[in-house]
């Protein structure tokens, strides 16, 4: 097929659909069975998409010739052919990456409505952040360490003491891990969670990121404030700024504040031309919409407490000085307006995987995914026999083992499965650790060998999938056959579009006479005068070649056939049309040819014959498919179809 089309909205919302109890046989072509579910699904499409609504009657005549097309490409074994394998492949790739087929929407909702509840309040909360360890057992240790702390905060020890001697935050030193409100979608995920679960006035449970583990007291919680709109100026201090340095940023920011209070004045200008901070000054200092937590706390305050449309006196903050212009408020955020927002956020962290493991898991119990619980075992006592993990381990070992690890819908997996998914030249002296490297690598695989199972089998479990799929095959199918068949086959059959013309001669009129020959054109009269002068001599079956090779680029040569109006040429030399401006080629006269008044052959007339006999072959082609590949209709399942 030329081009392919991506349909990304018809699976959405779609989980698992089980194939309907009862899903009767409409038709039987070629002895292959048509569902009522497939030609339901194409008829109603096919209805959507016209102008003058088809009747049934009319469309179930217009299905059957298509689906003996397609029965005459399979019997021609077009699907087996390695392109159109390639082809469908990718579209069953791209059509399943783009739908939900592959998620779990109730758990996208989910999520979705969980971001959106947060973004309607903040927390306070305290934290206490340690190493996270290079090793499995530094960080099983670390863990240990950081649960310890926590114990010791809920018997009562002094919270600012702990984390001043044990929190690695490099921000402990100004906040004493007091992190003050927070807002959501500012902090990884998982830490998220954790600040907006834990019930105010205890501590979380040690929570796992990319940067460590952490702890999280909560001391308490508010309605969110709403998100703002500011413009800003900024006067940076210099390096390492003494006072006077600061001094001299003030009067700077006081003269801008003259400015931008006169009347008349246009920030945003004054924003652009003044204003020394790179990312906003050339949006006229707009820094968009921002909630709490977002900017420094002084700078927080200023832009939360100015009423909307005023302008702030200079500030100080870390960075310099400020002047910000409040632009709006707003309290809150209709769900859809955010959605989009929100979906995007999910996509960069753990939460984008949530939906689709919500189908692997539903698929594990399924297809009676089982874990080899002797796979630990039989791991100590190789890796122990081996002095722990190295490439003598991994070649002798791993590469080779047919231990299993894990089985589902009648196969099993085993561990020299997952020996390319390991660095052969890692080398793990601590067998708990060897152990926790190897079987870390089983969940990825075995979820990704599950979600493969599915999808391959998806054309059972799901009915617009299928009727997806089948619509897409089919039509590469027609296209390809339609080729063979009449396309492709009329340009092909040069003796067949001859015969036909010279049946069909009489059909073929033009309304007024066509030029039909060739022009020549010359840069100028002297090598025109000459190539007079050589046509004179030279023999018609080897004048253009001969002209050409002696002349080149000084003259050109144009096959034409044109009535009065198509060609500048044609009119000038035959239908007393003006001169054309041609400083390159400024004469021309005709080498061969003239007016005729009706076509001479196939060639004068190609795009039409073609055209005609395509429906010839077409016709042919619709003969031979009613003898070779009979329909039988139910006309009582036909009577199901509904309207």
């Amino acid at each position: 097929m030329k081009s392919k089309f991506l349909v990304s909205s018809v699976l959405a919302g779609t989980a698992l659909m089980a194939l309907a109890a009862t899903d009767p046989v409409l038709m039987t072509i070629n002895g292959k069975d048509v569902k009522l579910s497939e030609f339901e699904y194409l008829y109603h499409k096919n209805n959507q998409q016209q102008v003058e609504k088809e009747s049934l009657e009319q469309y179930v005549d217009r299905f059957i010739i298509y689906k003996q097309k397609v029965a005459d490409a399979e019997a021609a074994r077009i699907d087996t052919l390695p392109s159109f394998i390639k082809e469908f492949d990718g579209y069953k790739r791209d059509i399943v990456n783009q739908s939900h087929a592959l998620e779990d929407t109730t758990v996208r909702d989910r999520l979705v409505n969980e971001a959106y509840e947060r973004m309607g309040r903040n927390v306070d909360i305290d934290h206490f952040m340690y190493n996270l360890g290079r090793t499995p057992t530094e960080q099983r240790k670390n863990k240990a360490f950081v649960d310890s702390i926590r114990q010791c905060v809920l018997n009562g020890e002094d919270w600012e003491t702990l984390v001043e001697k044990y929190s690695v935050d490099q921000s402990k030193a100004r906040n004493k891990g007091h992190y003050g409100y927070i807002t959501a979608g500012v902090f990884p995920y998982e830490f998220e969670y954790a600040a907006f679960n834990t019930p105010v006035g205890t501590v979380s449970e040690p929570i796992r990121t990319a940067y460590g583990f952490h702890l999280i007291r909560v001391n308490g919680e508010r309605p969110d404030e709403g998100k703002v709109n500011v413009q800003h100026i900024l006067k940076l201090f210099p390096r390492n700024a003494t006072d006077s340095a600061k001094q001299a940023t003030k009067a700077k920011i006081d003269s801008v504040y003259a400015l931008v209070t006169a009347p008349g004045a246009d920030f945003a200008e004054i924003a652009k031309a003044q204003s020394e901070d790179p990312g906003s000054a050339k949006r006229g200092g707009d820094l968009g919409w921002f909630g709490r937590g977002r900017m420094v706390p002084q700078f927080e305050k200023v832009a939360f407490d100015l009423p909307d449309g005023a302008i702030s006196e200079p500030f100080e903050t870390a960075y310099g000085y400020h002047i910000i212009k409040k632009i709006a408020t707003r309290k809150s955020i209709p769900l859809e307006e955010v959605r989009g927002d929100i979906i995007n956020a999910m996509s960069r962290d753990e939460r984008s995987k949530m939906p689709q493991q919500a189908i692997i898991d539903r698929m594990k119990v399924k297809y009676n995914y089982a874990e080899n619980n002797g796979l630990d075992k039989y791991l100590t006592t190789q890796l122990e026999r081996n002095g722990g993990y190295d490439s003598t381990f991994v070649a002798d070992v791993l590469k080779k083992s047919t231990e299993p690890i894990f089985s589902f819908a009648g196969k099993t997996y085993v561990l020299k499965d997952i020996s390319k998914r390991l660095n052969s030249k890692m080398r793990i002296l601590d067998v708990q650790d060897a152990k926790d490297y190897i079987k870390r690598a089983i969940p990825d695989f075995a979820n990704k060998e599950v979600m493969t199972h599915y999808t391959n089998n998806l054309i059972d479990d799901n009915v617009d999938y299928r009727n997806l799929l089948n619509e897409y095959r089919d039509g590469m199918l027609l296209f390809e056959i339609s080729n063979r068949r009449v396309w492709e086959a009329a340009s092909r059959d040069t003796t067949g579009l001859k015969e036909y013309f010279e049946a069909n001669r009489s059909k073929y009129t033009w309304p007024s006479p066509h030029f039909k020959g060739i022009i020549l054109s010359a840069k100028n009269d002297s090598v025109m005068q000459a190539v007079k002068a050589d046509i004179a001599t030279m023999a018609a079956d080897t004048l253009t070649m001969g002209l050409h090779k002696k002349y080149g680029r000084d003259i050109k040569m144009e096959r034409m056939n044109f009535p009065q109006g198509e060609n500048e040429l044609v009119d000038y030399l035959y239908f007393n049309g003006p001169k054309p401006t041609n400083e390159n080629y400024p004469l021309a006269m005709t080498l061969e040819g003239g007016l005729i008044n009706a076509p001479q052959e196939v060639a004068d007339v190609r795009g039409q014959v073609t055209s005609d006999y395509q429906d010839v072959l077409e016709k042919r082609w619709l003969q031979e498919l009613k003898t070779k590949y009979p329909a039988k209709v139910n006309k009582k399942v036909l009577k199901k179809v509904k309207p």
